[in-house]
């Protein structure tokens, strides 16, 4: 199936309107709109399948347990993982803590190096802060150039004693696509894990676990046109072989044996990182849209959304007033900027009431707007359903702008 084959007519909010107005949705970073296959697939599973799983020998707890196993393997495949590897969580913030729980609990001690940057969002900054006070490790922060790419000369040159890095993949705030390759490289010089933040890369480009060779992938679905609530921890199937990686979660599900004074937990790592109850409903969902954006291409799906970045980027340079933010290349799905004289959440109060929806404020990355002395930015953020048809609209939006505020 092409891209052209696919409507916008497959995301049902998209035909509403705001403020009398149709819908432009730009705020896809924060989160995706979501294509009917999605919901049909979470409806279907409560009409037709609903019941726990591993926990029955009925008929409907085995259908339920099958659309879970089926679910995990369609997600797994997505983004070039082993089943074994992937821990479902609620969101890319609930995976990076169970890094920080099932893994740096256990692996740091005080003197030890914890690196991170000035580009990463909160859950991916405050986690590292609260592990180095509870470890007594280091808390290292790679500094970011002006033109939103971090300095990977800087990072080279402080690595003692360093024993986790982690970074986003791609910046919700600029964009800016980290190089991948050379701090994997870096870190198995000195010895260090890998956490990749990938909330803002999974629906923008094509993804391969294996081939990243970094030692944690945190993701979101509902970034991803999946639902909210859903999204996971990949961690390599070497640190859960060897017991680096430990459950953070405890309770039913995930143990082998319960005695007065002990617990064995369950070989099968997907069994030991799944206490309780799963979300089957919303891995079915995750799943449809894994199969959704598969059908499309990420290939595809790369390309479309590079041109309207492109595209956007020459449209704002065009209005005297803006401020693009971040690289003019090596950027995926997002353009922010600046608007002279006027305070970010203005400028998106009128777009809204153009019936624009953008994202303004600091994007929960304080370190990288207090670095650069940004009070607040606006971002602009696409994705499949998006049309070059919205930057015009959102160019003509700004002279809405221009009116109120004589600038």
């Amino acid at each position: 199936m092409s891209f052209q084959q696919n409507s916008r007519d497959d995301f049902p909010v998209l035909g509403t309107s705001v403020h009398g107005k149709p819908l432009v949705y730009l705020d896809n970073a924060a989160t995706t709109q979501k294509p009917n296959v999605v919901i049909d697939a979470i409806a279907n599973y409560y009409k037709q399948s609903n019941a726990n799983v591993h926990r029955g020998v009925h008929s409907l707890s085995d259908k339920s347990t099958l659309a879970l196993e089926e679910a995990r393997n369609t997600i797994t495949h997505f983004l070039g993982a082993k089943n074994q590897e992937l821990i479902l969580t609620r969101n890319t913030t609930e995976a990076i803590n169970g890094v920080l729980y099932g893994w740096a609990l256990h692996n740091l001690t005080k003197g030890d190096v914890v690196v991170t940057s000035q580009l990463e969002h909160h859950s991916n900054f405050v986690v590292w802060q609260q592990v180095c006070k509870m470890t007594g490790a280091e808390l290292k922060v790679v500094p970011v150039n002006a033109n939103g790419e971090l300095d990977y000369e800087w990072l080279e040159s402080h690595t003692q004693k360093v024993k986790l890095m982690a970074f986003t993949y791609v910046s919700n705030a600029l964009g800016t696509v980290l190089d991948v390759q050379r701090v994997v490289s870096v870190a198995r010089n000195v010895g260090a894990r890998v956490l990749l933040d990938g909330a803002q890369a999974v629906a923008h480009m094509l993804v391969d676990f294996t081939k990243l060779g970094v030692d944690f992938f945190a993701f979101s679905g509902h970034k991803l046109y999946g639902p909210m609530g859903s999204g996971g921890l990949l961690v390599r199937q070497e640190l859960l072989d060897k017991n680096e990686m430990h459950p953070w979660l405890f309770g039913g599900g995930m143990i082998a044996e319960v005695h007065a004074d002990h617990t064995l937990f369950h070989d099968d790592p997907v069994e030991r990182f799944t206490a309780g109850t799963p979300d089957v409903a919303s891995a079915v969902g995750l799943a449809a849209a894994c199969e959704y954006l598969t059908n499309i291409g990420m290939e595809t799906v790369a390309q479309h959304e590079a041109t309207l970045v492109a595209y956007a980027l020459e449209k704002l340079a065009q209005i005297p007033s803006v401020e693009i933010l971040g690289p003019l290349t090596n950027r995926v799905g997002s353009v922010s900027f600046l608007y002279a004289g006027v305070h970010a959440h203005d400028v998106a109060q009128v777009l809204d009431s153009q019936g624009i929806a953008v994202r303004s404020g600091h994007h929960c990355t304080m370190p990288l707007h207090l670095a650069h002395d940004w009070i607040a930015t606006t971002r602009v953020s696409f994705a499949i359903y998006n049309t070059k048809a919205d930057v015009d609209t959102l160019i003509t939006g700004f002279e809405k702008v221009s009116q109120v505020f004589g600038k």
